[in-house]
This record gives C-alpha cells, sequence and structure tokens, in this order.
C-alpha cells in the first residue's frame, strides 16, 4: 500500500483552510467572488428540481405500493442485487379466497355462483394493478432514480470542484491584497500590482459545472414525458377497473332468483352509450393478466402503440432461449405484456425477440 504522508498532510492543511475561510466567509469576515447571476440562478433551480424530485419519489412509491414493510424488502433485495419474489396483489388473493369458498358452498347455489363471479372479477382487478405497478416502475420511477442516483451525482461533483476553485480563488487574492498592504506601509518602491479584485475568470471550471447543469434542465424534459406516461398508465388502471366492475354489475343484474343490482347501482348496470365512457376506449375482449402467465416468446406480439426505443447500456448474454443477447450500444425496440415482471421488457432486434433485463437499458424518447 502505497501510503504517502506529505500528500496527506497537504490535503489535510487544504481542507482545514478551506473550511476557515468559508466559515469566514459566512460570518461576513472575508470577502466572496460572487458567481454569474445566470449561474446562480442555475444552481438553484437545479436544487429545487432534485428536492421535489426526491420528494415525488419517495410519494410515488407509497402509493404504488403503502405496505412500508414490502419497500423495506423491496430495497433490501435490490442492495443485495436479488430479484424481488413474485408478490400476489391484493386483488388477485381476494379474488382466490373467493373462488376456494365458492368450492365450499357449491357453484350451484346462489350465494357459490355469485362469489365465482366476483372473485373473477377480483382476480382480473388485481392482474390490471400489476400491470399499471409494472408499467409506473418503468416509465416513472425508474427514470426518476437513475437521476437521482446518476445526473445530480455528477453535478453535485461538478459544483464541490467549483466551490474549491472559487475558494483557492479567493484566498489568492485575500494574500495578494495582504501583500500590497505590506509593500504599501512599508513604502517599498516598485512595480505595480494587478488589481485582482476586478479579475472574475468565470471560464475557469464553469465549464464542466454549466454543462452538468444544463444536462440537469434536458432531464427536466425527460420528466416531463415520464409524467405523461405515468398519468397515461393510470388512466388505462382506473379504465380497466371501471370496465371489469360494469360487466360485474350487468352479470349480476342478469342473475336469476333474488339476486340483483342494489337500487344504488342501477345506473350503472345499465350505462348509457356516452363519449366519455372509459370503458368505450377498451377492447372488451382483452386478455387476463392472469391469463398470461405462461409466456411463450414466440407469441407475443407488440401493441399497436407502446413499442418504444431502448439504448443498451451494457453486454448481457440471455440465460436461456427465451431471453435476448445485447450488446453496449446497440438500439432494440422494447415493450411490455399483460403479468410480466417489472425487471424485464420484451426485446426484438430484427427477426430475433426476447425477454431483456430493464436496468440493462436506457429507454428513449
Amino acid at each position: 500500500m502505497d501510503f504517502n504522508v506529505r500528500k496527506l498532510a497537504t490535503d489535510a492543511g487544504i481542507f482545514f483552510s478551506r473550511a476557515v475561510q468559508f466559515t469566514e466567509e459566512k460570518l461576513g469576515q472575508a470577502e466572496k467572488t460572487e458567481l454569474d447571476a445566470h449561474f446562480e440562478n442555475l444552481l438553484s433551480r437545479a436544487d429545487c428540481t432534485k428536492n421535489w424530485t426526491e420528494k415525488i419519489y419517495r410519494q410515488t412509491e407509497v402509493v404504488l405500493q403503502p405496505n412500508p414493510g414490502a419497500r423495506i424488502e423491496e430495497f433490501l433485495y435490490e442492495k443485495l442485487d436479488r430479484k424481488v419474489p413474485p408478490r400476489p396483489t391484493n386483488g388477485e388473493i381476494l379474488g382466490q379466497f373467493m373462488l376456494e369458498a365458492a368450492k365450499e358452498f357449491g357453484s350451484g347455489t346462489p350465494y357459490g355462483s355469485t362469489l365465482i363471479k366476483v372473485g373473477d372479477c377480483q382476480r382480473r382487478l388485481g392482474g390490471a394493478e400489476r400491470e399499471f405497478l409494472q408499467t409506473s416502475s418503468i416509465s416513472f420511477l425508474i427514470p426518476l432514480r437513475n437521476f437521482l442516483e446518476g445526473d445530480w451525482r455528477t453535478i453535485s461533483r461538478e459544483r464541490k470542484l467549483l466551490e474549491n476553485r472559487r475558494l483557492d480563488l479567493d484566498a489568492c487574492k485575500a494574500r495578494v491584497k495582504k501583500a500590497k498592504a505590506a509593500e504599501t506601509k512599508a513604502g517599498c518602491e516598485g512595480e505595480a500590482v494587478p488589481d485582482f479584485q476586478e479579475t472574475r475568470p468565470r471560464n475557469y471550471v464553469l465549464s464542466a459545472s454549466a454543462s452538468a447543469l444544463w444536462n440537469e434542465e434536458l432531464d427536466k424534459v425527460n420528466h416531463l414525458r415520464c409524467l405523461c406516461e405515468f398519468v397515461e398508465a393510470q388512466a388505462m388502471y382506473y379504465s380497466q377497473c371501471h370496465k371489469y366492475m360494469l360487466e360485474l354489475q350487468r352479470e349480476l343484474g342478469s342473475c336469476s332468483g333474488d339476486i340483483r343490482c342494489p337500487d344504488s347501482l342501477d345506473v350503472n348496470c345499465h350505462p348509457a352509450s356516452s363519449p366519455t365512457d372509459p370503458s368505450a376506449f377498451l377492447p372488451l375482449n382483452s386478455p387476463s393478466p392472469l391469463e398470461t402467465d405462461a409466456l411463450q416468446i414466440e407469441e407475443v406480439q407488440p401493441p399497436a402503440s407502446g413499442t418504444r426505443k431502448a439504448k443498451v447500456l451494457y453486454d448481457y448474454d440471455a440465460a436461456d432461449s427465451s431471453e435476448l443477447s445485447l450488446r453496449a450500444d446497440e438500439l432494440i425496440t422494447v415493450y411490455t405484456v399483460p403479468g410480466m415482471d417489472s425487471d424485464w421488457l420484451i426485446g426484438e432486434r430484427g427477426n430475433q425477440k426476447g425477454k431483456v433485463p430493464v436496468t440493462y437499458l436506457e429507454l428513449l424518447s
């Protein structure tokens, strides 16, 4: 191990000097070189973006997963670089209980037959929720986390470098000022010392920092696009839930015997055709996410909309025939299918198709 005591002592001395100088500036006992006003504005906007991105990211996690224990479990699995085990949604669990109860009561009884209808609807609602969670994680949560863990760290490093250079500059200006005062006091005659007070080397190390902040401004555009995709996924989820409930109400309303829709639900049992009816935007024969558990890659068809381009960040070797091998920097087409794990997407390259891990991709607009 190469242990340089002299370098360690020098670094410690520089750190201590900068700390003292920074404290004196805060107390108004030392002069401070002001940065460009536009650059200061960029710094302020960058801090604002970072703070609100953190709050939105955390609250979105709470909305998508209200159970704090489940969030902690997912966090631990992520830190251990292990795949989160599949967890059924509450709707799927409720539907399964209802279906099992129907077997006990008998499918031929009014209560048992109704349990089957309601249980199947609950399972479909749970499947829609699973698809919504997966889509929201890919299109909204992951980009926000990539910004906080990637771009913002770069900005922070550049800002720290800039602050250190500014402190060094002010320290040099203070030494020059003291030297000029001592020279004047001693009455020495010599060449005039340049007035460093008016010198502002704004291009000294601003280029890298300004570039990082400009990239942060571009990331706001990416945040806007991701936010719109999150809203679209949420609207699709609630539309699916509304459609499933309308279908369930119609089934219960058509039941024979004493089983009928309550009076408070009669309006929805026979909805009037309206251009604003969310169910009009969804195909009635859309497959349930639970029906795609046995995913066959060769049978998967890309959706009519929702395909996106993605840039491969790292090389990836397929573990089996259902996966697609990747090479860094290549562009592929990706899309998701109902019921698929949120850590994976379907990728296409020419005639090749297979599952690809989300963490190896950078989704493009």
